[in-house]
């Protein structure tokens, strides 16, 4: 099987969406697949979009139409489509749309996370056709338990949170608060606090250490010299940050918004504005009890690409369900029509 992955594979990116492409073009050469990130070839088996808008984004090594029009010359490719972002993460309004527009030209979907599936069906997405839920995972050969010292109860308590994309919604509401909670004794004398990655414009933290780590296995190895992981953000899709430092041995502090619980729950504790505080100290008081329980982690990398290929696996052996009927006409019009969405979208972008 040929598979393309509408990635650049950039090695310099540390954000989810890259970590997720490479983690599965990995694991299906491993399974004996070929995999490329292009459409140049001519006998590509599968066509995996994740998050194809090219004309929003910078590493989409194609876009949503463009895979359509593959299809149209070669019609028993198979186009799955990634559902991977929304709207309410970062307050855009075109994302939904643009994602509900780009199932319609996709033989099948995969959900980055459940609560993903209703929000944009309620707006009009096509969940008939074939369908799964697989969750993220992270890579154990940078994010392990290896060598790693658990919390004794003899130093104060290490809390960790890191970020690469600098928006507030990461959750800076509550990283300010704990860095305020630090100057009470009360917090200050157990808990001390590290964010890793970009912070907004205009955010100062004054009790944090800061970070900035780009390589995984430094970010690995900083990571596993905390204690517990800290995350706030806002209607996440997904995220990787959770699941890197849960993989490292971090019982979870976090905030029940987006997909956070349901990567979570069972693996730390839930908090909310009222009870944050409280929160902090049960962990504190509780360690060992979440200690325990984060040793039983296993959303890795490996477990989630092979849920993908049994899925992918599957679609190529009904491949012949999504055939379509070849038509030149359809293939030169629908290249048209692939070219002017491509201007228009670059003419909002940067000219409204």
């Amino acid at each position: 099987m040929k598979i393309s992955i509408n990635s650049k594979f950039q090695d310099n990116v540390q954000g989810g969406g890259m970590k997720f492409a490479k983690d599965l073009r990995d694991y299906f050469i491993s399974q004996g697949a070929a995999v490329v990130n292009n459409l140049r070839d001519k006998d590509i088996d599968l066509i995996v979009n994740i998050v194809p808008f090219p004309f929003l984004m910078r590493f989409p090594a194609y876009s949503f139409l463009d895979a359509y029009v593959y299809k149209l010359r070669h019609p028993q490719t198979v186009i799955v489509l990634g559902i991977h972002e929304n709207d309410e993460r970062k307050g855009s309004r075109h994302m939904n749309k643009l994602l509900i527009k780009a199932g319609k030209y996709a033989d099948a979907l995969t959900f980055v996370a459940g609560w993903l599936k209703p929000l944009l069906e309620k707006q009009g997405l096509d969940t008939d056709k074939p369908n799964k839920i697989i969750l993220h995972g992270g890579n154990t050969k940078f994010f392990n338990t290896t060598g790693k010292q658990f919390w004794d109860g003899q130093r104060r308590m290490r809390i960790v949170t890191h970020h690469w994309g600098g928006n507030y919604s990461k959750g800076h509401d509550f990283y300010l608060r704990l860095d305020e909670l630090l100057t009470n004794p009360e917090f200050g004398d157990k808990f001390e606090f590290t964010f890793i990655g970009n912070l907004p414009p205009g955010v100062v933290y004054k009790n944090t250490k800061i970070l900035k780590i780009n390589d995984a296995a430094e970010l690995g190895e900083e990571l596993k010299k905390h204690d517990v992981y800290l995350t706030a953000s806002r209607n996440e899709p997904a995220g990787m940050h959770h699941i890197e430092g849960a993989l490292c041995g971090l019982p979870v502090l976090y905030l029940d918004s987006g997909a956070l619980k349901e990567y979570n729950e069972g693996y730390g504790l839930e908090f909310n504005t009222d009870n944050f505080e409280a929160k902090l100290l049960e962990m504190y008081n509780n360690f060992d009890l979440y200690r325990q329980k984060i040793l039983q982690y296993d959303r890795t990398a490996e477990r989630m690409a092979a849920e993908h290929w049994v899925f992918y696996s599957q679609l190529f052996r009904d491949r012949d369900k999504f055939a379509l009927k070849r038509s030149w006409l359809k293939i030169f019009w629908f290249s048209l029509y692939a070219k002017f969405y491509h201007l228009l979208w670059f003419f909002k972008r940067n000219f409204l």
